[in-house]
C-alpha cells in the first residue's frame, strides 16, 4: 500500500490542527470528470479522509473514478442529515466511508459530541441508507486518538476501541467489509501520526492512501 501527498492547502489545515468543514478550494474537494467505463467510488470521511484523498485519487488512476464529499464528514449526526445531498443523483459502484473521530470528541459541555450508544444507532441509519445505493460497502475503522493532555479538542484514546467495536458490531451485522485503518496505524502512530494530534504527516497520509486503496481495489472488478 503505496501513496502520494495531499494538497497544499488542506495539509496546512490539517498541520495546525484545524479540522476544517467545506473546504471548496482545496483539490480534495473539486469535482471529478469521470473517465468513462471506470467505477464511481465514493470517500466518505473525516478531515483524515481528507488527508488522503488525493493520494488514493492518483492510486486508483486508470482503475476508478474516485470522488469525495465537498466537506469534512463530521459526526454521525451530520451524516445522517447530510447523506443524501452527498450522495447525489449518480450511481456509486464502491462507498468508502467513516464516522468516529468528531462523534467521540468532547464539546465545552463536558460530553462526547454523540455518545456511543447513539453513534451506534446513526450508524445503523446510514448504513441503511447507503445499502438503497446497490453500491459495494466499506467502512473505514477510526484511527487512533494519540495519548496526551494536550489534545485540543479533547479526545480520549481510549474511546476509538469503543466506537470501533460499536461500529463493527453493526458492519458485522449488515455482512460489510471493513478497511481497519486503526489497525493499521496504531503499531506505527510514531512514524506517521503528528505529535499530540490526531492528524497526520504527509507521508503518514500517503501510508493510510495505500491501505484505502487496497481496500477499494479488493471489491473492483479483476482487470481485464
Amino acid at each position: 500500500m503505496r501513496l502520494t501527498i495531499p494538497g497544499l492547502l488542506i495539509t496546512a489545515l490539517l498541520l495546525m490542527g484545524q479540522e476544517p468543514g467545506a473546504v471548496r478550494e482545496d483539490p480534495a474537494m473539486q469535482p471529478v470528470t469521470d473517465q468513462p467505463g471506470l467505477p464511481r467510488v465514493l470517500l466518505i470521511g473525516d478531515s483524515i479522509s481528507i488527508g488522503y484523498t488525493l493520494p488514493v485519487r492518483k492510486l486508483l488512476q486508470g482503475r476508478a473514478n474516485l470522488h469525495r464529499i465537498p466537506a469534512n464528514g463530521g459526526p454521525t449526526t451530520t451524516g445522517v442529515a447530510e447523506l443524501d445531498a452527498w450522495l447525489g443523483a449518480g450511481h456509486w459502484d464502491v462507498i468508502h466511508f467513516n464516522f468516529g473521530l468528531h462523534d467521540l470528541k468532547f464539546m465545552e459541555d463536558g460530553r462526547r459530541q454523540v455518545s456511543l450508544a447513539d453513534y451506534q444507532a446513526n450508524l445503523e441509519k446510514i448504513v441503511s441508507r447507503l445499502e438503497k445505493t446497490g453500491a459495494k460497502l466499506i467502512f473505514a475503522t477510526t484511527t487512533p486518538v494519540p495519548v496526551a493532555d494536550n489534545l485540543r479538542p479533547k479526545r480520549l484514546a481510549e474511546d476509538v476501541p469503543a466506537y470501533n467495536r460499536a461500529a463493527l458490531r453493526v458492519m458485522g451485522e449488515h455482512g460489510i467489509a471493513v478497511d481497519d485503518l486503526y489497525g493499521f496505524a496504531l503499531p506505527r502512530l510514531d512514524q506517521i501520526q503528528r505529535p499530540a494530534n490526531v492528524h497526520y504527516t504527509a507521508e503518514g497520509y500517503e501510508a493510510l492512501a495505500r491501505q484505502v486503496a487496497e481496500s477499494i481495489e479488493s471489491v473492483l472488478k479483476p482487470r481485464q
